[in-house]
């Protein structure tokens, strides 16, 4: 494993893209699980690639800021949908998010079927293609980013279940586009998950989940010249469930 400058320069945006996704959605996650609604990133961020499928089904330019449009607007139509069936049928509403992901799947699929690079797109919107992170999209998400947390940490006790659907969507959406749909749920959910019964320290733990999982990730996808993506939600699960067997072990001592 040679460390040239070339290879460095891949690596060190991925990596911040990392930290960044782990930043916004380890606290955002933790509030997934405690709702009961852990597969809704599946949903949102589906819907918001949705956005994204349509707006080049439609001709526009693939890095245009009609594109960010479609995708933020279809997250956010899909996160009033979400909130509005919470507050009407919230016993069913794990049931609903999932019949939402099926649709906007089914839905990508047939506006992609004859498009001849259909195959390449689905599989960056689900993988992503975080090598190849630019320090400008960089730039431009961690000022996003920063804005939601904000929002989140500072008036998170006055947002309600409407702000809250918000601020998910818009960071979903962005993410997804970063990282793919996989890693983003991976993010949301494994920290979260693995960290649910600790009793203190949760965020460090959740967030040296992130850290190192996509560390880890990035390293072995380059020494063993495999796909990066899906070697950093492994790297991550492998992390989660070591967290989760030393906390079980300290409690259990």
């Amino acid at each position: 494993m040679i460390f040239d400058a070339a290879t460095i320069g891949i690596l060190w945006p991925a990596f911040i893209a990392g930290l960044l996704v782990t930043a916004t959605h380890v606290p955002l996650g933790m509030q997934v699980l405690a709702r009961g609604i852990v597969f809704i990133d599946l949903a949102v961020a589906q819907v918001a690639g949705l956005g994204v499928i349509l707006a080049h089904y439609l001709g526009w330019e693939p890095t245009g800021a009609g594109v960010q449009v479609a995708a933020v607007a279809a997250a956010l139509a899909c996160a009033m949908f979400l909130t509005w069936t919470e507050r009407r049928w919230p016993e069913v509403q794990e049931a609903i998010i999932g019949v939402v992901f099926v649709l906007g799947s089914s839905a990508a699929i047939l506006l992609l079927a004859r498009d001849p690079h259909g195959g390449e797109n689905l599989k960056e919107l689900l993988v992503g293609q975080i090598l190849w992170v630019t320090p400008k999209q960089l730039l431009i998400v961690a000022a996003i980013y920063a804005v939601l947390l904000t929002l989140w940490f500072g008036l998170r006790e006055r947002l309600g279940r409407i702000g809250f659907y918000v601020v998910f969507a818009c960071a979903v959406t962005v993410s997804v586009q970063l990282v793919g749909l996989y890693l983003v749920f991976a993010t949301l959910v494994v920290p979260a998950l693995s960290t649910y019964y600790t009793k203190g320290g949760r965020h460090a733990k959740a967030y040296s989940i992130g850290v190192v999982g996509y560390a880890v990730g990035l390293l072995a996808s380059l020494w063993s010249d495999l796909p990066s993506g899906s070697m950093i939600v492994c790297t991550i699960v492998a992390s989660g469930i070591l967290v989760a067997l030393l906390g079980r072990w300290a409690r259990a001592g």
